[in-house]
């Protein structure tokens, strides 16, 4: 299968290119840094860009059977850099005709299946009051992947851990069944795997350790 991975030289995406490559898929890695993607595989084609810049997007999307994105804000500034480039992922799919779509978020983003109780809102609370530009843009993000046509799951997390891998995930929201930590490795190949599953299609699950 051809994926297409936005956010690919972030610590999650790294995880999820190299895993994907291991699955034998054909990667496409968007990236504004390809040095930071230290891989060499014949199954992986790099794209330098930037996601706010349409053109490079386009490109990246071109051909792809379905779309990763990984992409965080890593500063807390107003810019709004990661829903401006999930409008743009979304326009090339449009574009191309690709139509699956798994998109990561913090778990504190809410959704409507979410039953948050005291220490979750507290949590939203604070993260909201000191990331405010970061939770607004992410946010933002998830807002457009809902409203969009098409086949798409945001995989929200919590805390995210290099620790090594414990080979199983909880799927559920928040306040039902999940706890606060989940491995990047893990998380990495929970998204994998919604590649090829209709399961949480158009449908946004927390997920964790």
């Amino acid at each position: 299968m051809n994926l297409t991975i936005f956010g690919s030289t972030g610590r999650t995406g790294q995880y999820i290119v190299k895993q994907a490559l291991e699955r034998g898929h054909q990667v496409t890695a968007h990236t504004r840094s390809p040095d930071k993607l230290d891989l060499d595989d014949n199954n992986l084609q790099i794209v330098e860009g930037d996601i706010r810049k349409a053109d490079s997007v386009q490109d990246a999307v071109e051909g792809a059977d379905a779309v990763i994105s990984a992409l965080g804000p890593t500063k807390n500034k107003p810019v709004f850099a990661i829903s401006e480039g999930t409008e743009h992922i979304l326009d090339a799919m449009d574009s191309h005709g690709v139509e699956r779509l798994i998109a990561s978020a913090g778990a504190g983003v809410g959704y409507p299946k979410d039953d948050s109780g005291l220490l979750d809102r507290v949590m939203s609370l604070l993260l909201k009051l000191f990331s405010k530009w970061i939770y607004e843009d992410m946010k933002r993000t998830v807002e457009i992947i809902r409203s969009s046509d098409v086949r798409w799951t945001v995989v929200r997390a919590p805390m995210l851990t290099d620790d090594e891998p414990k080979g199983e995930v909880k799927a559920g929201y928040v306040g039902k069944g999940v706890g606060a930590r989940i491995t990047r490795a893990d998380m990495a190949r929970f998204m994998l795997d919604q590649v090829n599953s209709d399961q949480f299609v158009q449908d946004a699950p927390a997920i964790s350790n």
